[in-house]
């Protein structure tokens, strides 16, 4: 944490989110890439590092957010959809226009949530909304802005933007929209928010 947390601890409402980035390259390698404290690790498996960061964040909330004043929420991550690759190689969602509907094309559920739910579960004393948008927004390969972001003027971009999309962002309006009903409604069931 930060020495701007200080001004988190009088907040009416906190609401954390962590997971997307653990998937890319960079942090998947674990290769020189995690400090904990003045150490550097050579190599660190990337879902033991994400357990450490949310020990810390646990840690952290538990010691300094006065659970009876501040509201913890913890919104999952949303998985990725690259289908043929990743996306700075080949992986698309060009031309997806509906969300998928056999379950059995889904992705595993996160490990990443699961060491979540387990730190939230066991080892936490603060009570914590968790907001779990994970399996929902996996549904949503239709929602996408891949080739949606720009005007291509050209047969050629057209054809370069294909091979290479976004598909770890979301269109606006959309998915993360429902993100935020998802967010109301757990306010509401909390006491926390009024339906006017």
């Amino acid at each position: 944490m930060d020495k701007t947390t200080s001004m988190y601890r009088d907040a009416d409402i906190l609401i954390f989110s962590t997971g997307h980035w653990w998937t890319h390259d960079k942090t998947k390698l674990g290769e020189n890439y995690y400090q904990e404290g003045n150490v550097v690790y050579p190599r660190l498996k990337v879902l033991e590092a994400y357990k450490r960061a949310l020990t810390t964040w646990a840690k952290w909330v538990d010691k300094n957010i006065d659970h009876k004043q501040t509201h913890v929420v913890f919104r999952g991550y949303s998985v990725t959809h690259f289908r043929g690759g990743l996306w700075n190689s080949g992986g698309q969602c060009h031309n997806e226009t509906e969300p998928i509907y056999n379950t059995s094309y889904l992705k595993k559920y996160p490990s990443k949530m699961r060491i979540l739910e387990y730190i939230m579960r066991d080892t936490m004393i603060t009570p914590v909304i968790y907001m779990n948008i994970s399996r929902l927004t996996d549904f949503r390969k239709d929602a996408h802005p891949s080739i949606y972001r720009t005007v291509y003027r050209t047969e050629k971009e057209k054809k370069d933007a294909v091979s290479h999309q976004d598909c770890s962002h979301w269109c606006l309006p959309g998915v993360p929209d429902t993100w935020n009903q998802l967010l109301y409604v757990s306010l509401l069931k909390a006491g926390l928010a009024s339906k006017w």
